[in-house]
């Protein structure tokens, strides 16, 4: 006899589901919602159930994670990307934390350019 597997409905995902396709893993899902960047609806058996937007803002943390960002300071912009509209103190952690990345990108674009000046010089060596 053939498996078949409950269908929770369209537009709701699992938490391995989401972790899958966000690419994380499913602890790092749980201390999202601990930290309460990210919410959740839990079935009568206590399983997690997320909307489908979990997925891109998911990937969303995970970009402003690697970019230096910490929970915090994303907990504090949460209110901002969901409504549209910031505050005098949400507006200067933002451009502070912009004008951080862009000093990251001007160092890492010297970075390249040396490199590139290196291989460029020993490019014609065997």
């Amino acid at each position: 006899m053939p498996r078949t597997e409950h269908v929770v409905g369209a537009g709701v995902l699992k938490i391995g589901e989401v972790a899958q396709r966000a690419g994380v893993s499913v602890r790092a899902l749980r201390y999202y919602e601990e930290q309460g960047l990210l919410r959740t609806v839990r079935t009568p058996a206590g399983h997690r159930l997320y909307d489908e937007t979990a997925v891109d803002r998911v990937q969303f943390f995970q970009q402003l994670y690697a970019a230096g960002l910490t929970s915090g300071n994303i907990a504090r912009l949460l209110p901002c990307i969901d409504s549209g509209h910031t505050d005098h103190e949400q507006r200067a952690m933002l451009h502070e934390q912009r004008a951080r990345l862009r000093g990251r990108l001007d160092d890492l674009a010297a970075a390249i350019a040396r490199l590139d000046s290196v291989i460029a010089a020993t490019d014609t060596h065997p």
